[in-house]
């Protein structure tokens, strides 16, 4: 009778251990889809904030400094990105509204971008060269750079 309880225990241990390395064998095997999902959370928290210019909300899910514009200065710090919050967000393109339109567009595992048009022409869509970037830090998903791809 002992002989068999110890065999149930060790088979018990065995198919546990393999469960065990079978997850970490998918999760290992799909890192991007799981970098998809989280930044998809982000996304459903950053949209929101720009849309309701929660400053606030925004600098904290953004990475410094932030790359701009060919000519334009980084943004250096956050007190620099409250300051310059609606150049970022208002400048050359109408951000809050381009946001509830467009959908994020997957470049890698690493970088998300969205591309919007001048804020004179909202609805331009084949004309869309003001890129707001995304890359995952080692926090998370970040907001981190504005370009205009014309210049």
């Amino acid at each position: 009778m002992r002989a068999s309880n110890s065999y149930s225990f060790v088979l018990i241990r065995t198919v546990r251990a393999q469960l065990w390395l079978a997850g970490v064998w998918i999760l290992l095997s799909f890192p991007s889809a799981f970098a998809e999902s989280e930044f998809s959370t982000f996304w459903q928290k950053f949209k929101p904030a720009v849309t309701a210019g929660d400053k606030a909300a925004v600098v904290e899910m953004t990475k410094f400094p932030v790359s701009m514009p060919y000519g334009i200065k980084a943004v250096k710090n956050k007190e620099n990105f409250l300051r310059r919050y609606d150049e970022i967000f208002k400048g050359e393109a109408n951000a809050a509204q381009c946001f509830a339109k467009v959908e994020p567009r997957k470049e890698s595992a690493q970088r998300y971008e969205i591309y919007c048009p001048f804020k004179e022409t909202p609805n331009d869509m084949e004309n869309a060269p003001i890129r707001f970037m995304f890359e995952l830090t080692k926090g998370g998903w970040r907001f981190v750079g504005l370009d205009n791809v014309n210049e």
